[in-house]
């Protein structure tokens, strides 16, 4: 837990040029992070939902930043700025992410189980983009701002931009033409469960 705190104090040095001396203690995703990691989430995970949630809506109403107690977010994560960033209970987060102010990663129905992103690693996400469902962000993925990404997984080392979000770079190469995102392999299963009544 510490290491992963250390590793999220560096990520602000490690992203923000504007970050300088003790500054890093000011910026409010670490605040966020902070009360996630040591507080609500062990707190959601023995069971204590009420004072887990009491305590992010806490962290919320001082931050800008709504992180569900059950997300699961790994070490060296930021998020710039962060106001009005809405992390859903479900929502897992790799290693060396960042975000920027805006961004939602939500569900799209009331139907319980998984129904947020799966983020891998050092993926970057745009300002005000919104990834809903269950959808898989791959490896090293780049997510334009206002991208919207509804029940389509973002395969790794690609660029996604737009509404809907089309592949415009893959690794290095710029694509000619855009191509769509695949269909959610989280939600093909669940439809083809649903046809076979399952």
């Amino acid at each position: 837990m510490r290491l992963r705190i250390v590793e999220d104090v560096r990520s602000i040095f490690r992203n923000d040029p504007a970050a300088r001396g003790l500054e890093f203690l000011l910026y409010p995703c670490l605040h966020a992070i902070f009360w996630h990691r040591l507080v609500c989430h062990p707190l959601y995970n023995v069971g204590l939902r009420f004072f887990a949630r009491f305590f992010s809506q806490m962290s919320r109403f001082f931050t800008g930043i709504e992180i569900h107690p059950g997300a699961k977010i790994d070490g060296g994560f930021f998020i710039d700025h962060g106001m009005g960033v809405v992390i859903g209970e479900t929502a897992i987060i790799g290693r060396d992410c960042m975000m920027f102010h805006g961004v939602t990663l939500g569900g799209t129905g009331k139907h319980k189980g998984r129904r947020h992103p799966i983020i891998g690693n050092d993926v970057l996400i745009g300002t005000h983009a919104t990834l809903l469902g269950p959808i898989h962000v791959g490896d090293h993925a780049r997510i334009g701002a206002e991208t919207v990404i509804i029940n389509r997984d973002v395969p790794a080392n690609c660029t996604v931009v737009g509404t809907p979000g089309k592949i415009v770079k893959q690794g290095n190469k710029k694509l000619k033409r855009p191509e769509s995102l695949p269909i959610s392999q989280y939600r093909v299963e669940e439809l083809e469960a649903e046809k076979n009544g399952t």
